[in-house]
């Protein structure tokens, strides 16, 4: 059992760190709202021949079922109302949507269930920060449209010494099916084999309670994706802070179903009218998130 936080620390940390609620119902949008004080992404021009590539499914329902794991804040997360979803990858897929001249409905899941409601029908796509990989590619179509690497986040001041060549036997926070477990394991491995202590992984569900982990003190230092591990940084006060560089940048990608390469397709000649018209990156920067922008969009790069 999760060692449950002292009424002070939870305060902060669920103050700081938006999107604690796992729960919440999906939301129908043809609006990007974008960050609180900014300009959102302008409503996109429905492109007919984009709209004659939809599934029949979606054609007929007139909306795009999104999975998404609304705990990865800046990428999508869960409004001050508990349902509404949010975030970069939220404005961006809501654009792509427009071209189609669809609504999306999101609905919030656990991270590690998405692709196999992708496979199973309950979710028309996924979109929830997925880096493109070899596995994922074998169970689903991806089609790229962000880059991201991973980040060390520690306490503020780094008061535990946390080294990632030299984290062995030290606690380290990471979200349930993320490709930061294999960094993990593989680091842990090296120590193991070197006669030293395994890296204790503290995984959690949601990467919102994996940031209060390290808030708290339970974990030493956390792994998260760039964007997800530098906002952390900025919404905790001062409580957090990056350790080194990012690395092992790859892209992110939604996920659809292997059958549904030619609609994958159309996803991309989208994003490739976003990124023409400047919407593209004006999503991106919206939540600070435009280092990660990328020129090419394709299925299964």
């Amino acid at each position: 059992m999760a060692r449950r936080l002292s009424p002070a620390i939870m305060l902060t940390a669920s103050a700081a760190i938006v999107g604690l609620a796992l729960s919440a119902c999906g939301s129908d949008s043809l609006s990007t709202p974008g960050a609180a004080g900014t300009t959102p992404v302008a409503t996109q021009t429905k492109d007919a021949s984009l709209a004659d590539k939809l599934p029949a499914k979606i054609k007929d329902a007139g909306k795009i079922v999104v999975g998404t794991d609304a705990t990865y804040a800046p990428n999508e997360f869960l409004d001050a109302d508990g349902k509404t979803v949010k975030g970069m990858d939220v404005d961006l897929f809501n654009a792509v949507a427009q071209k189609f001249g669809v609504t999306v409905d999101w609905v919030p899941a656990n991270f590690d269930s998405i692709i196999l409601g992708v496979d199973s029908g309950k979710y028309d796509i996924g979109v929830s920060s997925f880096t493109i990989n070899p596995d994922r590619k074998k169970q689903v179509n991806m089609v790229s449209y962000f880059n991201a690497g991973t980040q060390w986040v520690v306490a503020k001041g780094n008061p535990k010494k946390v080294d990632p060549e030299k984290a062995c036997g030290l606690s380290i926070g990471v979200q349930k099916g993320t490709v930061q477990i294999e960094d993990l394991n593989a680091r842990s491995k090296k120590c193991t084999d070197a006669g030293k202590k395994a890296i204790t992984q503290i995984v959690e569900q949601a990467q919102s309670k994996v940031t209060a982990d390290v808030v708290s003190g339970k974990a030493v230092a956390m792994l998260a994706d760039s964007p997800v591990g530098l906002y952390a940084v900025k919404q905790t006060g001062g409580q957090l802070e990056a350790l080194g560089t990012t690395y092992d940048s790859a892209p992110y990608g939604y996920v659809l179903p292997k059958s549904e390469t030619a609609f994958g397709q159309a996803i991309a000649d989208a994003l490739t009218a976003l990124n023409a018209s400047g919407d593209y990156k004006k999503a991106l920067s919206t939540w600070g998130n435009e280092s990660g922008a990328i020129t090419t969009f394709a299925v299964n790069p």
